[in-house]
């Protein structure tokens, strides 16, 4: 994966037309991490949250550096272990070495579908994808999942007779505990065939460290928490979780062709993963 250089350099930005349902005066998510990526689907105020969590992230550009190379090796594995359909949920906007390339790389015949609630991850990755018949993207809200499992573009490309890769990639750390994202995986779960996998990734509470960055978050954006090492453990309940269970995202499974930064460093130490197999 390509790092990106100067990726908070915004000036002489275009305008965008944005789709309809987007509000430019409202940050968004899968827009604030475009931001981080140095990516161009994003506004002023989503530049503005990323800005100030770069200011607090020593290295922050490696924190998503970090997490796409650590889906990328998830994905490879589960493909490895069989697994030839995908679901993303919270995918955000398309970037470099998306779920569907990684898999397809290896099995042609994966089938991938992305989930997000942004009009505009559907705006854009409806036309990346529109000559790849084995993906597609679905407007659904995560925390809806049998609004998601059962819609019909989804059911057209995954077969719950079969194993199913799960993603839940630095989605569930956007859900405060009163929506119960323990029950949530838990649903997903439960809806998955045996053999399936589930993979996580989530801010870890680093105490003093990250206090700030979880503050800007939840300010900005009315998300973000950062949780420990068993609580994101706890997601896995009822799963084999695999070795080496919940790390950093760097030291999960590292791969020498992986071109990543000091893996220890702050930045290496914000997101942790882990992969779980449903007996």
């Amino acid at each position: 994966m390509d790092r990106i250089a100067e990726p908070f350099d915004h000036a002489q930005r275009p305008k965008r037309t944005q789709p309809v349902g987007v509000d430019p005066t409202v940050p968004s998510v899968a827009r604030v991490y475009d931001a981080l990526l140095g990516g161009k689907d994003n506004f002023a105020v989503d530049r503005d949250i990323a800005d100030k969590l770069m200011k607090l992230t020593p290295g922050g550009v490696d924190v998503g550096l970090y997490n796409r190379a650590v889906l990328g090796r998830a994905v490879r594995h589960m493909v490895s272990q069989g697994i030839d359909q995908f679901i993303d949920l919270g995918a955000g906007l398309p970037t470099v070495q998306n779920t569907h390339e990684v898999a397809q790389s290896v099995n042609p015949q994966s089938n991938v579908v992305y989930v997000d609630n942004d009009p505009m991850v559907l705006v854009h990755g409806r036309a990346l994808l529109a000559d790849n018949k084995k993906t597609t993207v679905i407007t659904a809200d995560l925390c809806e999942p049998d609004a998601v499992l059962d819609n019909r573009d989804l059911r057209a490309l995954i077969d719950f007779d079969r194993p199913v890769g799960l993603l839940m990639v630095a989605v569930l750390h956007h859900l405060d505990d009163s929506q119960r994202p323990g029950e949530l995986v838990a649903r997903y779960r439960d809806a998955i065939p045996s053999g399936s996998f589930i993979f996580i990734t989530h801010f870890i509470d680093g105490g003093e460290e990250t206090a700030e960055i979880e503050r800007v978050m939840l300010g900005g954006l009315g998300s973000g928490r950062f949780r420990s090492f068993d609580e994101v453990r706890g997601f896995f309940a009822g799963m084999e979780l695999l070795e080496p269970g919940v790390v950093y995202n760097p030291l999960w499974r590292p791969d020498p062709n992986d071109v990543v930064p000091d893996p220890m460093s702050f930045a290496g130490k914000i997101i942790a993963g882990g992969l779980g197999r449903k007996p």
